[in-house]
């Protein structure tokens, strides 16, 4: 986007002597006559560095003072509105229609402004810079005046008196480079470039303060001012030579196209700092076009990010080695020889002998400079869906570019079956040649990589039935009790076994029968519901019930002789140790749904899982961590609580009745990629 790119880079210098711009880029200017034409109240500067008088078009250009003083109040209220002429910047978004008179004194502050953000809107054009002031340096006298064609005389020869003459106090100079940029740049843009300005005043600070590297290029840069000037030849020509002689100003230069072409920067100060920078709305688009990164949404993204998480490279390697510094190139090695992205950064940190905070801040580096992006480790069980954003239309460049790295395939036939979200082992049997099973793989990285497909995670919400919904079902099944009696149970339930409706109407019990307890059994505890049953909560209620009623009638029948009574007797002291112990477990689940409101216990409670004390404790303790609010994946909880995902989906298939299951994707990672519609920031 043309927001993105810098409009001009400009350097401006002040001293004792006063301030002057010395270099900017690009200072080819287009159209001039044109310009002037359309806003004649508009100050324009020729190539001789005049003001050109503004009462008629044919009057000559007044030659004035280099030091000749200026009324910048009245030129900045000469500056135009915005209007279709767009005099501020041209077709290419570069800068033009500001004279350098203009521009000097703006962007030399005084030193109340200086080493803190300086910014100016000035129409649809913000200035952004970070004005340093450095502590100069004395000139080695002895190289200027061997330069110049002068004996160098050395200490000794000069006289005491001379030397302690020559003690002058240290002065100090302004140094501002500022960034043209579109007034509506968002606020992370504009802010990645002030961070930039910084960077380069404090790099020329350190060479002026070890070598005086700034004072001799500031030098040489006015003088071919002054050379260009007195030969009266145009502006453009005095810049040119500037970028022949000063390596500050073929490092300016550089840096503008890097952040125009890439974003990425590796620029060289006077051979000896390296400066590295990355401008995220940029180099990500690199990646992904038409996707606005700022810096906020990597941080977030990078503020969750957690040892079970993966890492996939977008670059080669030999790109790696470029966004990081020396002192770090050691451990980038150590990590990427085990790279993979099949495994977590916390078994890639533990094999390439790192901490974990370490591997994070490497990761993040990368990341940062869109060199790798977060996933989760590759397996079978990641569910996958193509991007809703994905470049899949016939034209598309990707589509060549998937034919040449998978010769024989098809973009458009492979990523069909992401369609609908599936899972990598869906798409494999265990017939299949573990090459195949590789390839498919390879192919489902690529597009990654190229952010074709989106995974999907599975998150939960704990969510039971209301309490009217309860209570009407509470009531249906109490009204169905009341109409039923223990006659029409064999016409009226279905499924109930008849055996035991049978034995409930005869009048005799044999005493085999009764001393295998068999009916003890069968009155100490409700019938079971079978758990592939699919009737509604209601029907399971009432038919339960009403087993539990027949059951009773069963046990209160009479018995026919003293030894069935001795036989009975007999089996309930038998029984005694089992029912203390459900009692005590009857006693823990109570305790356990105290965390839950009324309503929701008692939707619990219809669940058969919720008798299971195992169960049960293991579901409250996942919704008291809050793991049931939809804001944690499977994936974090099976990491965070140690459980294997077969235990985990049979816990919340138990307890689907209350549990809501769905899957998207991480919004954490998927907030990097989104798209952004940049508004005016002022």
């Amino acid at each position: 986007m043309m927001e993105v790119n810098p409009m001009a880079i400009v350097l401006v210098y002040l001293d004792s002597k006063g301030d002057r711009l010395l270099y900017r880029y690009p200072y080819q200017t287009q159209n001039t006559d044109k310009v002037l034409a359309a806003n004649s109240a508009v100050p324009h500067v020729d190539s001789s560095s005049s003001i050109m008088s503004l009462k008629g078009l044919g009057e000559q250009p007044k030659k004035r003072g280099r030091f000749a003083l200026q009324n910048i109040d009245d030129l900045l209220q000469t500056l135009p509105p915005i209007s279709n002429n767009h005099i501020a910047v041209n077709k290419a978004g570069q800068l033009q229609g500001f004279a350098d008179e203009v521009l000097a004194p703006l962007f030399a502050v005084k030193p109340q402004l200086c080493n803190q953000k300086f910014e100016l809107k000035i129409n649809d054009v913000r200035f952004v810079s970070h004005p340093t002031l450095v502590q100069r340096r004395e000139l080695r006298s002895n190289v200027l005046n061997t330069q110049n064609g002068m004996p160098a005389i050395s200490a000794a020869q000069q006289p005491l008196a001379i030397q302690n003459c020559q003690k002058p106090q240290p002065q100090q100079m302004l140094i501002n480079i500022v960034f043209a940029l579109h007034a509506q740049a968002s606020y992370s843009i504009v802010k990645c470039y002030y961070d930039l300005s910084k960077r380069l005043g404090l790099a020329l600070k350190v060479e002026e303060q070890r070598v005086g590297y700034l004072s001799e290029e500031t030098v040489v840069m006015a003088r071919t001012h002054d050379e260009i000037s007195s030969q009266q030849q145009p502006l453009e020509r005095a810049f040119d030579l500037i970028s022949e002689r000063c390596s500050l100003a073929q490092s300016l230069k550089t840096i503008y196209h890097d952040l125009c072409t890439t974003g990425l920067l590796n620029a060289s100060i006077n051979q000896n700092l390296t400066l590295s920078f990355c401008l995220p709305a940029k180099t990500h688009q690199l990646h992904k076009k038409g996707s606005m990164v700022d810096p906020e949404m990597i941080d977030r993204c990078l503020s969750s990010l957690k040892p079970y998480h993966g890492m996939l490279l977008l670059v080669d390697f030999a790109e790696l080695l470029d966004c990081i510094p020396p002192v770090g190139a050691r451990m980038l090695l150590q990590l990427v020889e085990v790279y993979t992205p099949l495994m977590s950064l916390q078994s890639m940190a533990s094999d390439a002998d790192l901490s974990i905070d370490h591997v994070y801040k490497l990761v993040s580096h990368l990341v940062y400079w869109a060199k790798a992006t977060i996933i989760y480790p590759l397996c079978e069980t990641n569910v996958y869906v193509i991007a809703p954003d994905a470049p899949l239309h016939t034209k598309s460049h990707l589509v060549e570019k998937f034919a040449i790295r998978f010769p024989g395939m098809s973009l458009f036939e492979v990523i069909s079956d992401f369609s609908l979200p599936t899972s990598i082992g869906h798409l494999t049997t265990p017939l299949q040649q573990s090459a195949r099973q590789g390839i498919l793989a390879q192919m489902v990285l690529w597009m990654l990589q190229h952010h074709l497909l989106m995974q999907l995670h599975t998150y939960v919400q704990f969510m039971p039935s209301d309490l009217e919904e309860l209570m009407d079902s509470d009531g249906e099944c109490d009204a169905i009790l009341e109409s039923v009696s223990l006659m029409d149970l064999p016409t009226s339930i279905v499924g109930c076994n008849e055996d035991i409706i049978t034995a409930g109407r005869a009048s005799n019990i044999s005493d085999d029968d009764l001393g295998a307890g068999s009916l003890l059994s069968l009155s100490s505890q409700p019938l079971p519901v079978p758990h592939t049953s699919r009737r509604s909560m209601t029907e399971e209620r009432c038919y339960s019930g009403v087993g539990s009623a027949a059951s009773d009638n069963l046990a209160a029948q009479p018995s026919s002789s003293h030894k069935s009574n001795f036989s009975m007797t007999a089996s309930l002291s038998t029984d005694n140790c089992e029912s203390i112990a459900s009692i005590e477990d009857e006693e823990k689940i109570k305790d356990l749904l105290q965390v839950f409101e009324e309503s929701e216990r008692l939707a619990i409670r219809r669940i058969p899982a919720s008798g299971s004390l195992d169960d049960l404790a293991l579901m409250v303790k996942l919704y008291q961590t809050g793991y049931f609010k939809s804001e944690h994946h499977l994936e974090e909880i099976m990491y965070s609580e140690n459980l294997r995902r077969s235990q985990l989906l049979q816990l919340l298939d138990k307890f689907r009745e209350v549990l809501i299951i769905y899957e998207t994707e991480d919004p954490a990672i998927a907030s990097m990629y989104n798209n952004k519609v940049l508004g005016e920031w002022c």
